[in-house]
């Protein structure tokens, strides 16, 4: 009988990984935005804050930390990520304060960034080559899939209180992602397998290795993907998806709570909707992802993702709710395993790690620019409409830098 090739073994652990980040943090955020409004009376840019420090903690670690794992691996990364992570949580159950607040966070969100969607993805980047995009978007089925329980987590917070919701997470992190974190491994060739499973890569004359023996070609070093114009292109198309996508994280429930007179469920289960839709999405990349054109596509989405927020500014019936949660949700489960995807086609594997470590230097403008530009308009205009409208027209331009990123020709021997 066939041995399974552990590459999917390591899909499936980052799967379940990604469920439990994107369950309890990076789709829950929202909620526990709404309630800590309302319980600590913070404001929306004291709040919008913490998601921005989260960001710009990501840009400042990622060259270090792609630099150690193309040198060293992602396995110790991640295990020692998810002990902070799920210790963040815990810290974040005690605080009474703005400061301790914003402290705890980072710290919650260092232990995110160590044992999610960065390491994650370099460490199947390493396993995988024509079976890429359906690794890397299978894997993203689980953060996705993590959005169909923020109800859960709004009705923990209601029953039981935030403090004792954090402080659940925290536990449950640590006894769930850590025996997963020890499913991963550095190369393939470390255990007597090769990219793509047992035997494929030695067989295949289409295989980049091949390709490179022919004509004398190699993987991009991190200095000379800097050189070329599709590195910043895709890093700025990358950054203005996130524009719209960490504005919703962050504020959609409190816009449709504030805004449109939805309860925290009721705002909680149109998130639901937006994930089912986003499965679709993942599942559709997973499915064709490697017969599309990534870049085309991409920008596509990108129009998507303008659409969709328009939609949920502008709603006066719940239609236009149901339409922004769909045509946003399943336009960001498309795109967002591409555009590690499209970086590893275009650059190589060899020094994956420090190119993507660099890009998040970059993709850090819509991570912190789209909570920001959101919050500081709302509490300027009192609503959202405004902010949502300036990172709508901003995504929708967006997708010229993908349509301009055409691949580069790959560097010689």
């Amino acid at each position: 009988m066939k041995r399974l090739f552990h590459g999917w073994t390591m899909v499936g652990a980052g799967s379940l990984m990604q469920f439990v980040q994107g369950t309890l943090l990076l789709q829950a955020f929202g909620a526990y935005f709404a309630v800590l409004r309302e319980d600590r009376g913070w404001s929306k840019t004291e709040l919008s804050g913490a998601a921005a420090m989260h960001q710009l903690e990501a840009a400042v670690l990622g060259p270090v930390l792609g630099w150690f794992l193309d040198r060293f691996g992602a396995e110790w990364v991640i295990r020692i990520g998810v002990i902070v992570f799920g210790c963040g949580f815990m810290l974040l159950s005690t605080i009474d304060s703005l400061l301790a607040f914003y402290a705890a966070f980072i710290m919650t969100a260092l232990g995110a960034s160590l044992c999610g969607f960065f390491p994650l993805n370099v460490a199947l980047i390493r396993w995988f080559e024509k079976k890429r995009a359906r690794a890397l978007s299978t894997m993203q089925l689980g953060m996705a899939a993590g959005g169909l329980f923020v109800p859960l987590v709004a009705w923990a917070l209601a029953a039981f209180g935030w403090r004792a919701t954090a402080f659940g997470s925290g536990v449950a992190i640590i006894v769930l992602c850590l025996p997963l974190s020890f499913v991963f491994k550095h190369r393939p060739e470390d255990i007597g397998e090769v990219v793509d499973g047992i035997g494929s890569a030695a067989a295949d004359p289409t295989s980049t290795a091949a390709r490179d023996e022919q004509d004398g070609t190699r993987d991009f070093t991190a200095r000379e993907a800097l050189r070329t114009q599709a590195f910043w292109l895709l890093s700025l198309g990358h950054a203005f998806a996130l524009l719209v996508v960490m504005a919703v994280n962050t504020h959609a429930i409190t816009h449709m709570k504030e805004g449109l007179g939805y309860t925290i469920e009721a705002a909680a289960f149109v998130i639901t909707l937006q994930t089912v839709a986003q499965l679709c999405g993942v599942g559709t990349g997973a499915w064709i992802g490697d017969r599309l054109d990534k870049r085309l596509a991409s920008a596509g989405c990108m129009l998507g993702h303008s659409a969709g927020l328009l939609c949920l500014a502008y709603a006066v019936t719940p239609a236009m709710v149901v339409i922004y949660a769909v045509v946003h949700g399943f336009a960001w489960g498309l795109r967002g395993p591409l555009m590690q995807a499209i970086r590893a086609d275009y650059f190589g594997r060899s020094a994956i790690g420090m190119i993507l470590g660099l890009s998040f230097m970059i993709i850090v403008i819509g991570q912190v620019g789209g909570p920001m530009i959101a919050g500081v308009l709302s509490d300027i205009t009192g609503n959202y409409r405004l902010g949502f409208t300036v990172l709508a027209v901003l995504a929708g331009l967006g997708s010229a830098f993908f349509l301009l990123a055409r691949r580069p020709a790959r560097p010689l021997r």
